[in-house]
């Protein structure tokens, strides 16, 4: 966990405590009520990003910038930022899956993760032809 994150540090060693004092029958309560704590932090974290990005890009159309069509979020840093955030929203994806509805639920669960991964490459790919046969690039 990252020192800079106090708090969420804070409810992490609270929930262990907890689970200590109250024995494993309130364990899954526990980590349900854990997970939706840092639900809560990585949406918070992301809604910051896509402000930013929506500043920049606003930023960039003020200053006169040709380049307002096509996906608002590209090149490789996004392309990395989808993975990760996959990797990070499927920890908690699996353990409910596995808890609800054993290994098809985890099976099923994973298949959405890579799904969204897929559909954002072939739609990146598509983009790219389409920029190179009309003579556009990224730059």
């Amino acid at each position: 966990m990252d020192h800079q994150e106090p708090e969420l540090r804070k409810e992490l060693d609270a929930t262990l405590q907890t689970r200590k004092d109250l024995g494993s029958e309130y364990e899954s309560e526990l980590v349900d009520s854990f997970i939706e704590k840092l639900d809560h932090k990585v949406d918070s974290v992301v809604d910051k990003r896509v402000r930013r990005q929506l500043a920049e890009q606003q930023m960039a159309i003020a200053r006169g910038s040709t380049q307002t069509e096509g996906p608002v979020i590209s090149g490789l840093g996004a392309t990395f930022g989808l993975a990760v955030l996959s990797l990070i929203l499927a920890i908690p994806l699996s353990a409910i899956a596995v808890v609800n509805a054993g290994l098809p639920g985890l099976a099923t669960a994973w298949m959405g993760i890579v799904g969204v991964n897929a559909v954002y490459s072939i739609g990146r790919v598509s983009w790219t032809r389409r920029q190179k046969e009309h003579g556009e690039t990224d730059w």
